[in-house]
């Protein structure tokens, strides 16, 4: 019987790398995309809402937008705004939906 060998990556104990340095931009940039998308997603469904319940959640994004810089330079940013977009995903189910364009 032959023996199976592993290949282990001489970086495999190291800790994640984030996705870029402190002056960059683009975790804050990729998280505002993904809020703003389930804010599009609100809009579509507005009639199925009461509008305190459309208000609450605009004023949700809101704070979370005016918010996104600081929260994404926390070093469990990725963890907060990852529970963030999928409580608002529990209400939009932007997850769910598919675009009618990429259906084939």
């Amino acid at each position: 019987m032959a023996l199976k060998s592993r290949l282990v990556s001489p970086d495999a104990s190291l800790p994640p790398v984030p996705f870029c340095g402190s002056d960059c931009h683009c975790l804050a940039n990729f998280f505002r995309e993904e809020f703003i998308k389930h804010h599009r997603c609100l809009e579509r469904q507005r009639e199925y809402y009461s509008e305190r319940a459309i208000e609450d959640a605009e004023r949700a994004l809101s704070r979370i937008l005016a918010e996104l810089e600081r929260l994404s330079q926390r070093a469990d940013a990725e963890e907060v705004l990852g529970r963030l977009l999928r409580k608002f995903d529990l209400v939009t189910n932007l997850s769910g939906w598919t675009e009618p364009d990429t259906l084939h």
